[in-house]
């Protein structure tokens, strides 16, 4: 008994009407990225496992595909793994090409990762991101120009979300006042999940890692801070220079909601139309970020972070390559598929690559079009010619479930007049053309 095909939980195959949505948002995202003035690089699907462990935190690790050996070595442990993320990889292809490379260096990505997690709606286990970073600039005007990236994208696409910026810097603050400084990270997972599990569970993760009680009280009242972001960053001021119950000062803290207060007045002046909010609770668990951190949401659609990225500038030092700061974000193209399919804003007519379908009556009608159609693609045109003679029921069957708008149907009349006949498959329309006047073929394609 042959084997039932299958493929791996948490992967999926994607038919022509799916590759057209998703080259459709892939092509979205690039020309934004092309008008920003990023290049586009591609980095191998596997890395050796040095450059990928320790550099997501310890879930990260554990989420990571590891590569069996083979031959000779295929006893030994795994030396390689499937990319986890885009970025890590980017870090090393940096150092690695330090010498081959401009600074500041803006590059994007568009390629898959994979990730060893339980397969769930809107999570898969191989999935595309949507990466772009620039290296080797501190300046925050790169952190509005990721704003604006994201701005732009989704205006295209027709998707309303809210952006979500906060800073590491202002996290590690949090440890500090709350009396637990070498707690940073325990904190940040926790708050990380504020909004999966709530606060009450996030106050029991946080006692469970040792955080005193005074400190999960302080940082209790920064996560309830509420007002314009101006309100909460003044707050926020008062509490890093001793004002918290603790009395604890926070110079790292302070240096977090400067940058903030800049990123949020150059926001201002550059005309973003999706909102853009501070929030204190967006911690992001990756080890690597130091600076700003972002998270992008959707308003209509319930699905979780469809964007996201910060600033690392640590990365390329684990590397051989210290001082160099970058910033970057990651579009989740699977999640804006989800998105855009629920929503119904992808645009009309994407799951056809056909434009003009000549039907076939009979082997001299199929020569007399070769040409035509040859000359068509020529110009531009997705032609089609039906490889063999048949009822035309069965070709005006093809052309609809293929969306083919337009069909030609040419017979031992429109050989001897020289002429082609085109016909609208949505309005009916239908016109006859002299087969020479491919400007009027293609003015009733348009």
């Amino acid at each position: 008994m042959a084997q039932k095909p299958s493929i791996p939980k948490g992967t999926r195959d994607f038919g022509q009407e799916e590759m057209a949505r998703r080259n459709y948002i892939f092509d979205t995202i690039r020309s934004v990225f092309r008008t920003f003035g990023y290049s586009e690089i591609e980095t191998p699907a596997m890395e050796n496992l040095s450059t990928l462990l320790g550099k997501y935190g310890d879930e990260g690790d554990k989420l990571l595909f590891r590569i069996q050996n083979s031959g000779e070595k295929a006893e030994l442990p795994p030396e390689k793994g499937l990319r986890y993320d885009l970025t890590v990889p980017f870090a090393r292809y940096v150092v690695q090409h330090q010498n081959e490379i401009s600074f500041p260096f803006k590059r994007f990505q568009i390629q898959p990762v994979w990730r060893a997690d339980r397969p769930q709606k809107g999570r898969y286990r191989e999935f595309y991101q949507c990466d772009v970073d620039v290296v080797g600039s501190t300046s925050l005007l790169n952190e509005l120009e990721l704003v604006q990236i994201v701005d732009r994208v989704f205006t295209l696409l027709g998707i309303r979300v809210a952006v979500k910026i906060n800073n590491r810097k202002v996290l590690t603050g949090f440890a500090e006042i709350a009396g637990a400084p070498d707690k940073v990270v325990d904190i940040t997972v926790a708050i990380d999940k504020l909004d999966k599990i709530g606060l009450e569970s996030v106050e029991a993760e946080m006692r469970e890692k040792g955080i005193p009680e005074s400190g999960i009280e302080v940082i209790r009242q920064i996560l309830a801070l509420s007002g314009s972001t101006e309100e909460k960053i003044a707050r926020m001021k008062e509490m890093f220079d001793g004002g918290s119950a603790s009395g604890v000062k926070s110079e790292i803290g302070l240096a977090g909601l400067a940058e903030l207060e800049e990123t949020f007045g150059l926001i201002g002046t550059a005309g973003i139309s999706q909102p853009v909010e501070l929030d204190l609770s967006l911690a992001r668990g990756l080890n690597y970020y130091t600076g700003a951190i972002f998270e992008v949401k959707a308003l209509d659609w319930p699905i979780g972070s469809i964007c996201g990225g910060g600033r690392y500038d640590n990365l390329t030092g684990i590397f051989g390559l210290p001082g160099l700061s970058g910033v970057g974000i990651s579009f989740g193209a699977d999640r804006i598929y989800d998105v855009l399919t629920g929503l119904e804003k992808f645009p009309a007519g994407l799951g056809s690559a056909t434009t003009l379908l000549f039907a076939v009556m009979g082997a001299d009608e199929m020569r007399y079009v070769i040409p035509i159609a040859r000359e068509l693609r020529g110009k531009g045109v997705s032609v089609e010619i039906y490889p063999e003679p048949c009822k035309l029921k069965k070709q005006f069957d093809y052309a609809d479930r293929k969306a083919i708008p337009f069909i030609s149907i040419n017979g031992t009349d429109e050989i001897a007049s020289n002429t082609v006949n085109v016909k609208n498959l949505l309005s009916g329309q239908q016109k006859a053309f002299p087969a020479a006047d491919l400007d009027a073929i293609l003015a009733f394609l348009a």
